[in-house]
């Protein structure tokens, strides 16, 4: 899967974009310089942030950052007796430097700066936030001209703020890089996100991208500026998060989910990437 660099302010002509979408949502893998700030009023699918793979339903609001890889698709496939799959969605684009640098060194906007860095991740909002969110969102189709912006200013004070938001990508992704890895290194990533889980070895990775181990862990250290199993551990444990946080397994569940075979080997490099044990991770994240 190619991630394809877009562009929104060229074709909308402005720095600051607001979408109504009432089609079928079936974009492509793709990322563009600007933040996206989503709403999903109606429809529900399959959401690819970074290498995080997750359902969208009615009422979510994600928060996309510049350069963060990211694809949507509606569930199901359209029939003849429903040619177009419901979907309802508000959408803004915006660029971080529509601001000016000395903006986000105001002692007042730290936090909104903040929030746009860590937007880097992908932010799922979460609670009353959400649905605050979701109804400004609305609001601002109504609003015209500079008007916009404020209310545009308003929400992300709101996010800035907000302790219900989720960073869905690990810390140490590096999604720019796809556009600039050959097709056969996009189709390894491909494959680690759909079989995490999996036992998977450098023979059969090395297999998918047609090139021998030794060539292969080359290619991979050249273009991402870590080992393959760098990268492994890092879906793997990003997925592990999000287990310990929306399930009831245990730990050794986790970890098996995850594809660790040992709960040792696991609870060791879940602590090392999130300096936390899987249990004070669980006992944080819920409190």
């Amino acid at each position: 899967m190619h991630a394809l660099q877009t562009e929104l302010a060229g074709t909308q002509n402005t720095q600051i974009a607001f979408i109504e979408r009432k089609s079928p949502y079936n974009s492509p893998f793709h990322y563009h310089p600007e933040l996206e700030l989503v709403y999903i009023k109606e429809g529900n699918g399959k959401r690819i942030i970074g290498d995080k793979s997750d359902s969208f339903n009615a009422g979510d609001v994600v928060f996309v950052g510049s350069n963060l890889p990211h694809e949507w698709k509606n569930v199901g496939e359209p029939t003849k007796n429903s040619p177009n799959l419901p979907s309802h969605s508000i959408v803004a684009y915006f660029n971080k430097e529509v601001f000016s640098k000395d903006f986000y060194n105001l002692r007042e906007s730290y936090k909104i700066n903040s929030l746009l860095n860590k937007a880097g991740r992908g932010i799922k909002v979460n609670g009353e936030t959400r649905q605050i969110v979701g109804r400004k969102m609305e609001e601002l189709l109504e609003k015209k001209d500079f008007e916009r912006i404020i209310g545009l200013m308003e929400i992300l004070h709101l996010l800035s703020i907000s302790n219900e938001l989720e960073c869905l990508v690990y810390e140490g992704y590096h999604g720019t890089l796809i556009d600039k890895i050959p097709d056969r290194l996009t189709e390894v990533f491909n494959y680690v996100t759909t079989n995490y889980h999996e036992d998977i070895t450098l023979v059969s990775v090395a297999k998918i991208a047609h090139l021998t181990p030794p060539a292969f862990c080359r290619m991979f250290k050249q273009k991402t500026k870590r080992n393959f199993f760098s990268y492994l551990n890092e879906v793997r444990i990003s997925n592990a998060c999000k287990f310990l946080m929306e399930t009831g397994y245990n730990i050794s569940e986790v970890a098996f989910n995850c594809g660790y075979r040992t709960l040792s080997n696991f609870n060791k490099f879940f602590k090392k990437s999130t300096g936390l044990s899987p249990k004070a991770y669980r006992e944080k994240a819920l409190a």
